[in-house]
């Protein structure tokens, strides 16, 4: 079965830098598209990051420049590379899967998710 299990997270200082991982099962991510999201306390789920099987990324404006979605096909893996990091990221993020429709430049709706991976930043 899928299973997206993320690693990664942590507490840094504003300005700093963290890589997350995916490690996903059941399934060949270089096949997928793969997004990240993140939830901060009292928000609602956003996404921060999507690429597609054919490569393809996509970011919202609060993220881009600053964070990279990229994969390993041999590791089968996701990651997610944070530059920059801002108090205002402060969120658990998650790594989904298995998408819907596609609306306005973002696939939506994942089937799968996994447990997420909390970050803190500190100001």
């Amino acid at each position: 079965q899928v299973q997206l299990v993320e690693s990664g997270g942590g507490l840094v200082q504003a300005g700093g830098s963290l890589r997350l991982s995916c490690a996903a099962s059941g399934f060949d991510v270089r096949n997928a598209v793969m997004g990240w999201y993140r939830q901060a306390p009292g928000k609602q789920r956003e996404p921060v990051a999507q690429l597609t099987s054919g490569g393809i990324t996509n970011y919202p404006n609060s993220v881009k420049g600053r964070f990279t979605i990229s994969r390993d096909n041999v590791k089968n893996t996701v990651y997610l590379q944070m530059n920059s990091l801002k108090p205002d990221d402060t969120a658990d993020y998650i790594c989904a899967t298995g998408f819907g429709a596609y609306s306005s430049g973002w696939y939506e709706s994942p089937n799968y998710w996994g447990q997420g991976t909390q970050v803190t930043v500190s100001s």
